[in-house]
């Protein structure tokens, strides 16, 4: 059975302690290798190899580093399918989902840095014939990137990208549940020859490895995308000790639908922005609501759509719906299934844990599930459930819905869907979320900012503003006479 090992001052190791972790295939329920059960020992090391990597990495030329992010781009790009393949088997999303959507980005992220480092400028304020200001933009150390499980290259590569073209350094924790592509991307920059110390990856538990990162005084900038209740933590230990911090934390998205939208687009989109990567995505729509002329039509095709899911083997290449990613985050969302009924909500389709046959009998499936007569402020509209769970209900009027899409503690994403361009812009401001689609789902540039407001994060990540998150900006005045 393979272990996986830590990628610490550019080799492969395993943990100091010797112990390790299960690594599940979700598809099947079992047991398929073993991830290295690290403790605060293990950070320690990676840290003191980034520390000492920092003074050199940091004044390396913007286009070496450049050369060193679009060789890992290319390489990925290169192993796509072995990479697509890995994450399906660890993450239990599709296949085709992998392959077209998670390694691609992961891509495309190293390469966007890759090249926008080339690009990156700073500022100068001329005081007339008095004295110039000028801005230098400085890496600020040892970054510590904690990464979640349901998008696990694609996010890890996020936040590693940024930093190593800024000219930080890297300790860096993938997800225990899923640490596979993390792995091998860690053969990837072996290969490409990053220098020794740059990029650090340690496996192990939140509450050890996370831990430890967020609380080591040399690691003075983190970044974090996972549950919000974790973030809290982190921002309690953190803060004090004035790091600076990125937090993507968790969403409720509301998907707001006008009478007046591109029908047959917005059905086919919402499929999506529901049930995609089983619903395991941070800015999956989760509560829809609908104007109430066409609430019944949308409610009728809605439900016929989603029947025709294919539950099934990730590898599969008719599947559409795969596994969730764990046999406890199963039961959470069957759990909140319950509650919707509780709460006098009825399941219109699903709601049921699917049994698959011979080899796939003990993976964690889940129907897609459809849930209407709920009220806008129960627990099952305000809570996070993160799976393949909506809700759907009607509404009459801009200020109704609005309020109702206003109403939880999160404010990650929203989606809107209108043919009429001035209600487009006047509701999408309105909105308390950081991102707006208007008449899409998940379009991203990735030029723009991402995050969001209230629980749902602090800061920005994307574009220009990631490398400005692992910088300090100093100002120096230079007097002319």
């Amino acid at each position: 059975m393979l272990k996986i090992q830590n990628y610490i001052n550019g080799e492969l190791v395993a943990p100091e302690a010797g112990q390790y972790l299960d690594n599940y295939d979700p598809s099947r329920g079992t047991v398929y290798s073993l991830i290295p059960d690290s403790d605060e020992k293990d950070v320690d090391r990676a840290v003191a190899a980034a520390k000492a990597a920092f003074p050199e990495w940091s004044v390396t030329p913007k286009d070496v580093r450049s050369n060193y992010l679009l060789k890992i781009a290319s390489l990925i790009e290169a192993n796509l399918d072995k990479l697509a393949k890995a994450e399906s088997i660890d993450n239990g999303k599709p296949l085709h989902l992998a392959k077209t959507v998670d390694i691609p980005r992961a891509a495309a992220n190293f390469h966007f840095y890759g090249t926008g480092i080339l690009h990156y400028a700073a500022h100068a304020h001329s005081m007339e014939d008095t004295a110039i200001n000028y801005t230098l933009r400085q890496p600020v150390g040892v970054a510590g990137c904690i990464s979640p499980w349901n998008l696990p290259l694609y996010l890890f590569s996020w936040k590693i990208a940024p930093a190593l073209a800024a000219g930080c350094t890297v300790v860096a924790k993938p997800s225990e549940v899923t640490p596979m592509t993390a792995y091998l991307l860690s053969e990837i920059c072996i290969q490409a020859g990053l220098p020794k110390g740059v990029l650090n990856i340690v496996h192990g538990l939140g509450a050890k490895v996370g831990a430890a990162i967020t609380a080591n005084p040399q690691i003075p900038v983190l970044s974090f995308t996972g549950g919000t209740k974790t973030g809290a933590d982190i921002a309690r230990v953190a803060a004090p000790m004035f790091k600076k911090m990125s937090l993507e934390l968790g969403g409720k998205n509301p998907n707001v639908i006008f009478a007046d939208c591109n029908y047959e687009k917005m059905l086919s989109t919402t499929m999506l922005s529901s049930f995609a990567n089983q619903g395991q995505i941070c800015l999956c729509g989760s509560r829809i609501f609908v104007e109430r002329p066409i609430y019944k039509k949308f409610k009728a095709d809605f439900v016929e759509k989603t029947k025709k899911l294919l539950v099934g083997d990730p590898l599969g290449e008719k599947t559409k719906i795969g596994a969730v990613v764990s046999k406890p985050h199963m039961e959470k969302i069957l759990s909140y299934v319950e509650l919707a009924k509780q709460e006098g909500g009825t399941v219109l389709f699903g709601g049921n844990r699917v049994k698959m046959d011979g080899e796939f009998s003990e993976g964690y499936y889940l129907e897609p599930t459809i849930i209407e007569g709920l009220s806008h402020n129960c627990r099952t509209n305000q809570e996070e459930i993160f799976g393949p769970v909506v809700t759907i209900m009607p509404f009459d009027t801009e200020e109704e819905v609005l309020m109702y899409a206003n109403s939880t503690i999160y404010g990650l994403a929203s989606t809107v869907w209108t043919e009429n361009l001035t209600r487009a812009h006047r509701f999408a401001a309105n909105l308390h979320s950081g991102i707006v689609w208007v008449n899409c789902w998940l379009l991203r540039d990735l030029r723009t900012p991402f995050g969001g407001v209230k629980s749902s994060g602090v800061g920005r990540e994307g574009g220009f503003e990631a490398i400005e998150f692992f910088t300090e900006p100093k100002n120096i005045c230079i007097k002319l006479k």
